[in-house]
């Protein structure tokens, strides 16, 4: 499995730590246009000191990089520069660079390594670990891809200092889908130091990014390829989640946003359905309830939607299988699992109406 580090700063020794890992300093690093602006200099100088020989590639800092149209444009770049199975690929940035350098690594000479380096609370705590990489098609997202591990995943936390607010409430979303999965200990911490962390202050923000990055490499490890349903389990709220990001054309809603949409009609799923006891309900929506929105987006993209045009867009999440919608619930808080059972489309539409009547403020019957 891959070997994660984190610390400040992450990237000190790299030469050294690529020889431990068995891969040469030869090295494709790919930024977005952010990522090149706030680390490229630091970066490449680093690699030159410690006798690396690199290439740089660099693409739009929007979703719509992670591309067919994209990647081949990478590849071309590649093959001029002589790069071949001998070279490793350097990932950094958020998400989308995260996904499009592990594909590009994973299909390059039928695969060559892939290194992390991710710059966002979201990529820290979930996107750059576990080696799912893929890009996106016009039918839907993340829907051609690779299982491809990175050999390292590098995390420095002092990075997040450069993101916007919403950026890191987005992560955070992932951040508090560990402690409702798999820790409720760590659920606690969260809920009592959320504050401290969405401002980045420490020693609370590395303890939750570690923490983090450390429990979805273990259910990794468990279950690389979803074959008992363990892996599964990180989709918590993501069903609901994807609905609502096609809704907002892959645009308007930040992927975290749509997260914690999905977790309160996820906890409502699994109170109505019998698992979640009441009192682990209410704590539960009240960790949800310290998340923040941009003025007008949760109305926008939540609010005045339709329940049944959302349960209609959930069907284009490819976790489905055989046309069927899975759903992750709870037992209890820190613990959750895979529904194998169909859900019947009135108790998804109930767990929607409960949730729109959680976020709009009205008392819950």
């Amino acid at each position: 499995m891959s070997t994660i580090i984190a610390g400040t700063p992450v990237t000190a020794g790299l030469g050294a730590l690529f020889a431990t890992h068995g891969m040469t300093k030869k090295t494709v690093v790919l930024f977005d246009e952010h990522t090149r602006k706030l680390y490229g200099d630091g970066l490449l100088a680093t690699l030159t000191q410690e006798g690396f020989q690199w290439r740089e590639l660099v693409v739009p800092a929007r979703e719509a990089s992670k591309s067919f149209s994209a990647a081949y444009r990478l590849y071309g770049t590649m093959i001029e520069a002589d790069v071949d199975r001998s070279w490793n690929l350097l990932a950094v940035g958020g998400g989308v660079v995260g996904d499009l350098g592990g594909f590009i690594a994973a299909s390059y000479y039928r695969g060559i390594p892939v290194i992390q380096l991710p710059t966002t609370l979201l990529a820290m705590t979930d996107s750059s670990i576990g080696g799912k990489v893929a890009i996106n098609h016009p039918l839907g997202k993340n829907l051609i891809g690779f299982f491809h591990l990175p050999e390292l995943v590098l995390i420095d936390p002092s990075y997040l200092k450069t993101l916007p607010q919403r950026e890191i409430y987005s992560g955070m979303a992932e951040v508090v889908k560990y402690g409702f999965i798999a820790d409720e200990a760590f659920l606690s911490f969260l809920d009592l130091h959320f504050k401290a962390i969405t401002e980045l202050q420490e020693p609370w923000l590395t303890e939750a990014v570690k923490k983090s990055a450390f429990i979805k490499n273990d259910v990794v490890t468990k279950d690389f390829r979803e074959e008992n349903g363990l892996r599964a389990t990180l989709n918590f709220g993501h069903t609901f989640a994807h609905g609502l990001e096609k809704l907002a054309e892959y645009r308007h809603l930040r992927h975290g946003e749509a997260v914690t949409i999905g977790m309160v009609c996820a906890l409502f799923l699994s109170h109505n359905l019998g698992y979640l006891d009441t009192v682990s309900l209410e704590r539960g929506l009240s960790i949800l309830k310290k998340f923040r929105f941009p003025k007008g987006v949760l109305k926008r993209r939540f609010l005045d939607i339709d329940s049944k045009v959302l349960l209609e867009n959930m069907f284009s999440d490819k976790k489905k299988l055989d046309k069927k919608l899975r759903f992750v619930v709870l037992k209890r808080l820190g613990e959750a699992f895979l529904l194998e059972k169909n859900v019947d489309d009135k108790s998804v539409l109930k767990a929607i109406d409960d949730a729109l009547t959680f976020f709009s403020g009205k008392r819950l019957r």
